[in-house]
């Protein structure tokens, strides 16, 4: 999803009452500043929801579930985002809820307008949140997944993974083939297809 900034510095309190009145428009709020979100392209969307849908299917009956878009993580007090796809394995994060308060693992889309804060800013925002055990990046340039993981002695394991291979979540014990991600979808295997400059 894209971000757009909004002019003013905002309290949750005001942040959620402009949910209330908007209901069709989705925002994060990251230490007083909220960010309008919107769509992203057909690849985007059919990747997120590959990945949801593969976990869910692992899932069962479990106590894990795999959110969408649609429902916010809440960071910290100051800080409410609305990642591709979360991860949750707490009984409190189920049922008529909106809000994840406990995840396990967050997977983000790339695009060209999000990209690098993916990477960076909010990268740190999800390092800090101590239940985050896995953040996965998924490319639509290429086939390409990125998985960094929490370790004893901090963020310290990143893989990458390609076409062929099969992503490994060790948080949750599951492996999911680089192809089921990327199901219907036109993003080329390698940088040797894409077209244009990288």
């Amino acid at each position: 999803m894209v971000t757009q900034p909004s002019p003013r510095s905002m309290s949750v309190e005001e942040w959620r009452a402009l949910e209330r009145a908007n209901p069709d428009t989705k925002y994060e709020y990251i230490d007083g500043n909220v960010y309008m979100m919107s769509g992203g392209s057909f690849n985007h969307a059919r990747i997120a929801q590959n990945m949801v849908a593969e976990l869910n299917n692992f899932f069962g009956d479990g106590p894990c579930s795999a959110y969408n878009s649609d429902v916010r993580v809440r960071l910290s007090e100051e800080r409410y985002t609305l990642p591709d796809m979360s991860v949750t394995c707490s009984e409190h994060d189920q049922g008529t809820g909106d809000e994840v308060e406990t995840p396990l693992l967050i997977a983000e889309v790339l695009s060209d307008s999000t990209e690098a804060r993916d990477r960076g800013r909010k990268f740190g925002y999800y390092r800090a949140c101590p239940t985050i055990q896995e953040y996965v990046l998924i490319a639509t340039r290429y086939q390409t997944v990125e998985v960094y993981r929490r370790t004893s002695e901090g963020w310290t394991s990143y893989r990458v993974y390609g076409p062929g291979e099969e992503v490994e979540l060790e948080s949750l014990d599951v492996r999911i083939p680089l192809a089921t991600l990327y199901r219907r979808t036109t993003v080329c295997e390698g940088l040797d297809d894409v077209e244009g400059d990288l």
